[in-house]
């Protein structure tokens, strides 16, 4: 009769757990409907920074850095990449900057974003994902 009760316990923990972390995977605001760079999606616009975000990635493992770009066809949300890969390129951005972002266009969470490919600044330029769009920050390994 103890085991039979260990072992409903034990069941409903587990259950518990894997529910939990699939939850937190999925992340706040609900499942993302496209995670991946896609080099088909790819587009250049230039644009001035109207705001400098920085925040934990899906995974809370590192601060990823976005920027609020203002272009004339409207307002385009850019994820730039890791806060650490900008920082080791010594790269700096500020509001008010006019700056040119190649990169991948998609939805994520029922919002438009733009994953950064390369982005310029006058004439300094910071690479962030090969061509096939994985990124320069993992070593080759594919990101979410």
């Amino acid at each position: 009769m103890m085991r039979k009760v260990l072992a409903t316990v034990c069941g409903v923990a587990l259950a518990g757990f894997v529910g939990t972390t699939a939850l937190a995977q999925r992340g706040p605001g609900g499942p993302m409907t496209a995670s991946r760079y896609d080099p088909k999606t790819e587009v250049t616009v230039t644009g001035t920074v109207e705001k400098i975000t920085e925040s934990a990635s899906r995974g809370g493992l590192r601060m990823g850095r976005h920027v609020t770009l203002e272009t004339d066809g409207g307002t385009v949300e850019v994820h730039l990449g890791p806060v650490g890969y900008w920082k080791k390129n010594g790269f700096d951005l500020a509001k008010g900057d006019t700056i040119e972002v190649t990169g991948s266009k998609s939805k994520v969470d029922d919002t438009e974003v733009m994953r950064a490919r390369e982005v310029k600044k006058g004439e300094k330029t910071v690479t962030l994902r090969n061509a096939q769009g994985v990124p320069l920050w993992s070593r080759g390994r594919r990101s979410p």
